[in-house]
């Protein structure tokens, strides 16, 4: 067989600039909505009555006071004031599973991108062929091998832009996928505070049991001494043993909450519980902070990362009414080849129009689909806006809430501090027995556990307050880089 040697391209690059020509000529041509981003909720307020307690608040009462219209810059838990806090996030944000899984999803879908966006360039490939045959010229039949070889490319002139529609439907998901790993890091950080929270609250609370424990068992041991005098019975004894016994039943679950909170840092770390122990957190390493910054309805559509994700999709769900719409229309390509056979070189240049006349309906059917798809994203999006503003609402009348019910607890903890000393007093000079006493501890002990209690929940609704306005978590994926070069 005669071999080839060299094939010229000049003819595939002339068809190359010819392509690229056209398609900047007729790229102006897209069918489809063009995607426009819904406005910003016209709701002024979240809660008004909540917003005017949270704006008038007396801060020397140690209540939080709201600044509204303004929003949360920088790491979002730094004004908890931890430096412990600070170390476990930033392990958290960097060793996340799931906020690693996220960061691939996100890598995945701007490949999806590059793929649907190679759909609007020249197409090269390579093709080759070989054989034999048999023909008849006149009476005499011969017999001889053939073959072909050479480049062929092709181009598709996109000129109602459904490729065009595809790429903007591709890159709406890839966005998709940021806000989604935006709201997976606030999720995972929201998480992380408020199980550090949670388990300081448990190592508070166990302490106070401890010391409430401790004072059952003089209780007993008093009364049994008692009743060895004849001042006490045996009902006595049952009380104080019933008392003992049911202040031993509020140790385990508080155990039980403090592992529990240990072990969900461990995991949200990316560490077994085996692997890695959390620090010990004590309210004491917490901060509550009094001046809260509080976005406007208006700002928070356009920072919250659920928002934004149901943004996105309403945006791909735009761009797939365009890719179904194109769909109805004609494809024109422009094709060429170029052959290098045993009898020569041979090349050739061809146009193509193609298009639909009857599909049986189906192309319409999935136009009208991908209309009913944008609606159905229309009505979430609107939904998740909705959902939101009454998330902050109900925050925002829990801080005040909270403020409320920690202001009671604090009354009854004087008052049975003051009621513990009056009746030590009374003891000192004769007026009260030591029975008294220990009942007044006891008091004391239960108070400090609900005052405990309240300020957990003070804590845990500072951080939830700000996880509802979105903690500032847009481009969290650039702060998990930063993250993992500290370390």
């Amino acid at each position: 067989m005669k071999l080839i040697r060299s094939i010229s391209l000049g003819n595939f690059a002339r068809t190359l600039v010819l392509g690229s020509t056209m398609s900047a000529l007729l790229s102006a041509c897209m069918v489809g909505p063009n995607f426009e981003r819904p406005a910003t909720p016209a709701a002024q307020h979240y809660d008004a009555q909540a917003e005017q307690k949270l704006s008038t608040a007396n801060t020397t009462a140690d209540a939080p006071h709201a600044d509204f219209g303004k929003s949360i810059h920088g790491d979002w838990w730094s004004t908890l004031g931890s430096e412990k806090l600070d170390t476990v996030m930033q392990k958290a944000v960097v060793g996340n599973l799931d906020l690693e899984a996220a960061d691939a999803t996100i890598a995945q879908a701007n490949e999806a991108v590059a793929a649907a966006a190679g759909g609007l360039r020249p197409q090269v490939g390579f093709g080759a062929q070989g054989g034999r045959q048999r023909a008849a010229n006149g009476g005499a039949v011969s017999t001889s091998n053939y073959y072909g070889v050479g480049p062929q490319v092709s181009f598709d002139f996109d000129i109602f832009g459904g490729t065009k529609r595809l790429v903007e439907e591709r890159s709406a998901q890839a966005e998709l996928q940021k806000h989604r790993y935006d709201a997976a890091y606030l999720t995972v950080t929201g998480d992380v505070a408020s199980e550090a929270i949670q388990l300081a609250s448990a190592r508070a609370q166990i302490d106070a049991v401890q010391v409430l424990i401790a004072d059952d068992k003089k209780n007993l041991d008093l009364v049994r001494a008692a009743h060895q005098y004849g001042s006490a019975t045996q009902v006595d004894i049952a009380l104080a043993t019933t008392q003992l016994a049911q202040d031993e039943t509020l140790l385990p679950p508080l155990t039980q909450q403090r592992d529990v909170a240990r072990h969900a840092l461990s995991i949200l770390v990316g560490k077994s519980p085996g692997e890695w122990t959390a620090p010990d957190f004590d309210l004491s390493d917490f901060t509550l902070p009094q001046d809260m910054p509080v976005s406007l309805p208006s700002e928070l559509a356009r920072n919250r990362p659920d928002i934004l994700e149901a943004e996105a999709q309403l945006h791909a769900a735009s761009a797939a009414v365009g890719v179904a719409t194109a769909d109805m229309y004609p494809h024109l390509t422009l094709s060429a080849s170029l052959t290098g056979s045993g009898i020569g070189t041979l090349w050739g240049v061809a146009a193509g129009l193609a298009g639909p006349l009857y599909a049986g309906g189906t192309l319409q059917a999935n136009r009208r689909g991908s209309v009913d798809g944008y609606k159905a994203s229309l009505a979430d999006y609107q939904q998740t806006v909705i959902q939101s503003l009454g998330q902050v609402a109900d925050v925002l009348q829990a801080v005040n809430h909270d403020t409320e019910e920690y202001a009671a607890q604090n009354r009854a903890l004087n008052a049975a501090q003051t009621s513990l000393q009056l009746n030590q007093q009374g003891y000192q000079v004769g007026e009260t027995g030591v029975l008294q006493v220990l009942d007044a501890q006891r008091s004391y002990q239960r108070a400090l556990i609900g005052q405990i209690q309240a300020k957990t929940a003070r804590y845990l609704d500072t951080v939830q307050l700000s996880i509802a306005l979105g903690g500032n978590a847009n481009g969290a994926s650039g702060q998990r880089v930063a993250y993992s070069e500290k370390q």
